[in-house]
């Protein structure tokens, strides 16, 4: 059996040819039946510029029909598709392609000169904006259509994926066939997805949300998706009369409740609301039900597991909270240190076993073996906690965890009662060395609009609902929180613009 993912995928796709595909809001369509002859195109192209199964395809290119083709078309050929951050300089993309070594790097035409001179012996094409022109298209256009998907065992990887580093050096996250095809079932089967559904899609397609989590689930189903370039609020409202559902990030969410033009009547026909990528306010899930009718459905994933948990598609859509693991998926609450299994309603590490976790880190085995237990389980780095419900809860990034003065303290409550105060926006928590208590405690406060706070205003309601080594030692209010480009906060950024406030004090 071939267990190439796009051979997997192709056996799900709708028997009439002729069903849309994609469309794009340029008027652009692509049918199944156009969208398998411009990847065999891809496909042809690429094996003729002497690429072998196996070879990286490293991939810088604005998201347009073409680049999603491309990918397709790597996969196809049994070639690793490795995406790469549009907003990434030069300087930074010398790291990832000094690591990948890519047998072919694609990216802008103004930014050829600079591939080149960074690139070592990797082959250099262009792909327009908008996927219009260049040399790569040159190619594909010449190509035949025709193309034989080659054979791929599950194991063989189809795609390497760079963690965003903001903890360390990013590492190159080896996804396989396997990973990737039982991924977009599991999801297709959790969310009910199926060939009448069309998914509004306004993410970037160099991150798992949108490349895998969204396109690969979209074509198990055989559905069909709306293509933004962006996400643009006003664009996404006028279009989703014509969607059956979204995947979006929190950022999404929150700017979709700030247009008045977001109404129950623009979204009756949408059946479901995702939002991933980071965690969602549970002031945003409220609001959002408020006004639209429609409770968002939050799921955990990551890099390098693809999605690990939902909550329930039929069921309560608790906020706050990740839901239950994804069929084929075992999630336990461990001990850090010792990785034994802790009992329901206990704080510890999240660790993930099943064909969805990835095959390791390109070329650091060290790195590779310390992630995983000796039972198969990947330790996520994530903390958690199972609720009575059974419903899994993260709060907070193992090296986001604060001990100050010998207590264990988990930024996510400490936000989530910040952002329940009047005026706030949001909030991050991070903890700063203190020479005292090891760390203390700081909050960082997004205010709305026209909300004039001071430090008071946080500090004293918090000491009616905090324990006292919880509260934040000191607040500071800044415009708007840092984020990377999937809405992640950056916490470490933070904690180094920071770092020096309680430099010769005792509290």
């Amino acid at each position: 059996m071939n267990e190439n993912l796009f051979a997997i995928l192709r056996s799900r796709f709708p028997t009439d040819s002729s069903t849309v595909f994609i469309e794009t809001n340029c008027g652009q369509l692509m049918t199944y039946a156009d969208m398998l002859s411009r990847s065999g195109q891809y496909a042809n192209a690429l094996i003729d510029l002497g690429l072998s199964p196996g070879d990286r395809v490293a991939v810088q290119v604005e998201k347009s029909l073409e680049s999603l083709i491309l990918y397709l078309g790597v996969v196809r050929a049994g070639l690793v598709y490795l995406p790469l951050n549009t907003a990434y300089t030069i300087s930074e993309l010398k790291y990832f392609l000094s690591d990948s070594e890519p047998g072919l790097v694609v990216c802008r035409p103004d930014r050829e000169e600079g591939v080149r001179a960074i690139g070592g012996e990797a082959r250099v094409k262009t792909l327009e904006n908008g996927g219009k022109g260049g040399s790569l298209l040159a190619l594909v256009d010449a190509a035949s259509t025709s193309f034989e998907d080659a054979v791929c065992s599950g194991d063989d990887l189809a795609a390497i994926l760079y963690t965003s580093g903001t903890t360390g050096q990013s590492k190159g996250a080896m996804l396989s066939h396997r990973n990737l095809s039982s991924n977009a079932a599991a999801l297709a089967e959790t969310w009910a997805f199926t060939a009448r559904d069309r998914l509004m899609h306004a993410l970037p397609i160099y991150h798992t949300h949108g490349l895998f989590t969204a396109t690969n689930t979209i074509l198990h189903a055989g559905a069909s998706m709306i293509f933004l370039p962006k996400f643009d609020a006003e664009a996404v409202i006028s279009l989703l009369p014509q969607a059956t559902s979204m995947m979006g990030v929190p950022t999404f969410y929150s700017r979709l409740l700030q247009c008045e033009t977001l109404t129950r009547e623009c979204v009756e026909h949408i059946r479901l609301f995702i939002s991933g990528s980071a965690p969602l306010s549970p002031e945003v899930h409220a609001e959002f039900e408020r006004r639209t009718g429609h409770a968002i459905l939050e799921r955990y994933g990551m890099t390098e597991t693809g999605m690990n948990t939902s909550n329930p598609y039929d069921g309560a859509r608790r906020a706050g909270t990740v839901g239950f693991p994804l069929p084929g998926i075992e999630l336990r609450i461990a001990d850090p240190e010792s990785g034994n299994e802790l009992k329901q309603g206990e704080i510890g590490s999240i660790e993930v076993r099943g064909p969805n976790v990835f095959e390791g880190y390109w070329r650091k085995p060290q790195k590779t073996l310390e992630e995983f237990r000796d039972d198969g389980y990947f330790i996520t780095g994530d903390l958690g906690v199972i609720d009575d419900k059974g419903y899994v809860n993260i709060v907070g990034r193992d090296k986001d965890l604060i001990i100050s003065g010998g207590f264990n303290v988990y930024p996510a409550e400490i936000e989530a009662a910040i952002d329940s105060l009047a005026g706030v926006a949001e909030s991050a928590v991070i903890g700063i060395p203190h020479p005292d208590f090891g760390e203390g405690v700081v909050a960082i406060v997004a205010c709305k609009p026209g909300s004039l706070l001071v430090e008071d205003d946080i500090i004293t309601p918090l000491s009616d609902v905090l324990a006292r080594f919880k509260q934040p030692k000191l607040v500071f209010f800044v415009d708007a929180l840092p984020r990377n480009a999937m809405g992640k906060v950056q916490k470490k950024e933070m904690r180094d613009q920071y770092a020096d406030m309680f430099k010769g004090t005792k509290t």
